[in-house]
């Protein structure tokens, strides 16, 4: 895991502690804005828009692995950025996330599903 420190497609967002059970946060990834949350015991990092209100995910509710957005409701399944409720039929982007001790890595080049352990 070391290596994920000193890989420059890596950037340290956040500790892991910051981020409570069913909670998330906003964070600044160069020019852009990521949601993390966590819910089920992992974090999941997606692009901190709604794709139908523009509106930023992280203030939304997370419950059992997925973001509502507090907007119109729609809901998104954190894994994979999948809207799983109407008005919103556009997926939402995810990115890789790495945890090493307390500090939280991000990859905002690689999506969440090609980070996937086979």
């Amino acid at each position: 895991m070391t290596q994920i420190v000193t890989d420059p497609s890596w950037t340290r967002v956040a500790a892991a502690s910051q981020i409570g059970p069913d909670t998330a946060l906003s964070v600044q990834v160069g020019d852009r804005t990521v949601c993390l949350a966590r819910s089920r015991g992992q974090l999941h990092a997606l692009l901190d828009v709604c794709s139908h209100g523009q509106v930023p995910l992280s203030a939304g509710d997370v419950e059992d692995g997925t973001i509502e957005c507090y907007l119109h409701g729609s809901r998104f399944e954190l894994a994979t950025g999948r809207p799983l409720s109407l008005p919103a039929t556009q997926p939402v982007p995810t990115f890789a996330v790495r945890v090493v001790g307390d500090d939280v890595y991000l990859n905002t080049a690689q999506t969440a599903a090609a980070n996937a352990a086979p």
